[in-house]
């Protein structure tokens, strides 16, 4: 099964907080989404809503067309940010026991077991408690434990918390593969530059709404690119009234260095860097776009 995974105008009030208000996104198949926002946000609200954890005040979430009901929710891979893996069980019992709640035979969800422990670089532990391994292999198991049933959606809540880079690889190739597959991945993390680098889209939600929601490099270039020249040095405001140009930073040109911002899609650069060759040599002449870190500091802040 391949559909989206749709949340629509969610809604949520503890007594005077607002939690959620008018929540709206949706995840497609074969799509990572990456979920961002502050502690306290609402991410994590969200997620235990798509999970049936917590009701919303209004709204609903579905996959496809069909409203999320119990048999559904048996669908979907869940990794909680607290830790929800009994500490004293073993890793192979626990992990067999959830695939076996998600509807698995004991022969399936033993070889299902078998695959993701070994996947996840915890094959050996199997017979260890829980408790017993260290926060990055709990991290790894309670990913596990997420895919053990061959989930249709993937919600993973802060899944990169506590590893490791060479877990942090691991993980990211699995997330990968399962969106290869056809299946919608939804994360949230704090590890923006992961984000960024991993994401198909984003959604960044500060106090209960969502702020910003996109395409990674189209939210990023969003307010123009930022274009630096270094060379000319006067005080004539040499790219006022060039066509793309949406604002010129000239504070810095006595010392040959003059800031501007950009449409990459209106802007001509030839025509940029023949006026300010006009007022003299150009030693630098380079584009950059704002990281997921700065637009989120900029979009919280509003």
């Amino acid at each position: 099964m391949t559909a989206p995974l749709i949340v629509d105008g969610l809604h949520k009030r503890y007594g005077d907080l607002v939690a959620l208000q008018d929540m709206t996104f949706h995840v497609d198949p074969g799509e990572i989404f990456g979920f961002v926002g502050s502690n306290g946000a609402g991410k994590s609200t969200t997620m235990r809503i798509v999970l049936g954890v917590l009701s919303a005040d209004a709204g609903e979430v579905r996959l496809g067309d069909r409203r999320i009901d119990l048999q559904l929710r048996r669908r979907i891979g869940y990794m909680p940010e607290e830790r929800g893996l009994y500490p004293k069980m073993k890793v192979g019992e626990q992990l067999r026991f959830l695939a076996r709640l998600h509807g698995m035979t004991p022969s399936e969800a033993a070889d299902a077991v078998t695959r993701w422990t070994q996947r996840l670089g915890v094959g050996e532990r199997v017979d260890d408690n829980v408790g017993d391994l260290s926060l990055g292999n709990q991290q790894r198991v309670q990913l596990a434990a997420a895919l053990v049933h061959d989930p249709d959606v993937l919600v993973l809540d802060e899944p990169f918390s506590g590893l490791d880079p060479v877990a942090v690889d691991v993980m990211s190739d699995v997330l990968k593969e399962k969106a290869a597959e056809g299946i919608p991945v939804i994360f949230s993390s704090h590890q923006l530059d992961l984000v960024q680098r991993l994401c198909d889209r984003v959604g960044i939600v500060a106090k209960g709404q969502m702020r910003a929601l996109g395409a990674v490099d189209a939210l990023r270039g969003r307010d123009g690119m930022t274009l630096e020249v270094i060379g000319p040095r006067t005080d004539i405001r040499w790219a006022d009234g060039i066509s793309g140009v949406l604002d010129a930073d000239y504070s810095d040109q006595r010392d040959g260095r003059t800031v501007l911002r950009i449409d990459p899609d209106g802007v001509d650069d030839q025509q940029i860097l023949a006026a300010a060759l006009h007022h003299g040599p150009v030693h630098r002449f380079a584009t950059s776009t704002p990281s997921l870190t700065e637009l989120f500091r900029e979009v919280v802040s509003v």
